[in-house]
């Protein structure tokens, strides 16, 4: 792909933007609500083009001292709760104010690293993210720091950012930072550093590039940047590391504009989630298919659907993956469910449109959706 014409930005339908607390908060001295509006002007063109947007936001620390008084980030976890406490009052509120000049409303999702690795809560966190998104919704995601303790901490908010875009199964992820990118070597100690462009998220000299530098007020350095590109590159996302201040950034982006540090998943976003599911070989019940099911599967590359489910083995829960088999009992794909065993049960044979009758409620219309299915 040529560096001048960054089709992945271009063609990018949901989105997930970063910003950091020295951006938000002017270093320190509490929220720059110029600054956030300008950006919140930027994403709500995209949300009016048709783009899906989550915010990652960081801020409530430092805007909580800010609001405290306090001019060194504490050490100690109440202390560090308390200014979360006081400070997410703020962000959340300017958030809000901003983009109702635009008519969008927001949402506050508050998570920790417990939310995205018990997949009950997984799946559910998932859901609402996507039924917010569905309805024109900004989510504003961040760090539950009022709760979160050191073991069960995310560690910064670029590692949240990578997470919250596998999560939503983001097109790409932006980070915003007070670096206009990532350098090949540290530009405040060579003068002669120059900016990296484009790079592979898997390339092995961007560890020695990003060096070890920390913020004051967050958490992170570009070594976190660079780790949370990988993770996303994970489910065929792609990261760019730019500066929040490079006027109209967000939209120069998504115009193609060469700014910033642009790395990239070895695969697309289908193609990864299809390998890593063909590669996941733990499965934890069967759906026996009738014809009619194994040939829209095979030939249609269409979604797995109730109706076409005669039969359910094993015990699972929703979310788990299953072994999709015909009636001779030969496997031709496996995929994650949207119902567990009891449900499956209690729905297979039926036309979706029955899925509430039998239920009370609908999760899914799909038993198994083609985005997370594939053909073995």
């Amino acid at each position: 792909m040529p560096l001048s014409k960054r089709t992945q930005l271009h063609q990018a339908r949901r989105l997930v933007v970063k910003i950091g607390s020295a951006l938000l908060t002017n270093d320190g001295r509490g929220l720059d609500v110029a600054a956030l509006g300008l950006w919140v002007d930027q994403i709500a063109d995209l949300v009016g083009s048709g783009v899906e947007v989550v915010i990652v936001s960081s801020g409530s620390v430092a805007e909580g001292m800010s609001r405290l008084g306090w001019t060194v980030r504490p050490e100690q976890l109440h202390e560090l709760q308390a200014a979360a406490a006081v400070g997410q009052m703020g962000l959340v509120q300017t958030w809000e104010a901003q983009f109702k000049r635009h008519d969008l409303h927001t949402a506050q999702i508050l998570l920790t690293h417990d939310d995205l690795s018990d997949r009950k809560r997984y799946l559910n966190a998932r859901s609402t993210l996507r039924a917010l998104l569905d309805f024109g919704v900004v989510p504003i995601v961040n760090e539950n720091d009022t709760v979160v303790t050191d073991e069960i901490r995310f560690g910064d908010n670029d590692t949240l950012g990578a997470l919250v875009a596998n999560l939503v199964e983001a097109d790409g992820l932006i980070i915003l930072t007070d670096q206009v990118g990532l350098f090949d070597k540290d530009p405040r100690k060579n003068p002669d550093a120059a900016l990296v462009e484009q790079r592979q998220a898997n390339d092995p000299e961007l560890d020695i590039m990003a060096g070890t530098g920390m913020g004051a007020l967050g958490r992170g350095g570009m070594q976190t940047k660079v780790r949370a590109a990988r993770l996303a590159a994970r489910s065929g996302a792609f990261t760019v590391i730019v500066g929040g201040k490079i006027e109209q950034v967000i939209t120069r982006l998504r115009e193609g504009d060469t700014i910033g540090t642009l790395l990239l998943p070895e695969q697309g976003r289908i193609a990864a989630r299809k390998q890593w599911l063909a590669s996941h070989l733990q499965t934890r019940g069967k759906l026996t298919l009738d014809q009619g099911a194994v040939k829209v599967l095979c030939q249609g590359g269409r979604s797995l659907l109730p109706v076409g489910v005669k039969g359910i083995y094993g015990q699972f829960r929703r979310g788990e993956m299953v072994s999709c088999i015909d009636e001779n009992g030969k496997e031709v794909a496996r995929g994650l469910v949207n119902y567990d065993a009891d449900e499956a049960r209690a729905i297979a044979g039926l036309s979706s449109k029955k899925i509430t009758e039998v239920l009370g409620y609908i999760s899914d219309e799909e038993m198994v959706h083609r985005d997370n299915l594939v053909i073995v």
